[in-house]
């Protein structure tokens, strides 16, 4: 996992990937599972990010459990929050709970925050 910014007069082709994924990251942080105050990035539910030439952004991603209420807003939120950063021309986000989520893949301040250190 890794960060970053960018100007909106920057043509996505001029837009450096490492830059374009700290976006990205900057982007996932803004994210938030409704019953959770922590974001999806801490949370540990970002499995992949990938960006690919002329800037195509991949997201591999799970949710807390498989029938988490928000299963089907957190996706669609994620796919527009990325969508909305200049430069990017498309989001895939896929879905998937191989492997399962674990409190363990929490970032240590998501834990902090949640009291489980």
């Amino acid at each position: 996992m890794s960060e970053q910014i960018q100007n909106s007069e920057t043509t996505a082709a001029e837009i450096p990937q490492g830059d374009l994924r700290d976006k990205v990251i900057a982007a996932l942080k803004t994210v938030y599972d409704p019953e959770i105050p922590v974001d999806i990035y801490e949370l540990g539910l970002i499995y992949e990010i990938n960006v690919f030439p002329v800037n195509n952004v991949y997201i591999q991603m799970t949710l807390t459990s498989p029938s988490c209420p928000s299963a089907e807003v957190i996706p669609g939120e994620v796919e527009q929050k990325v969508k909305e950063i200049p430069g990017v021309s498309s989001v895939k986000v896929e879905l998937t709970f191989d492997p399962p989520y674990s409190q363990d893949m929490m970032s240590e301040a998501a834990k902090l925050e949640l009291g489980f250190m």
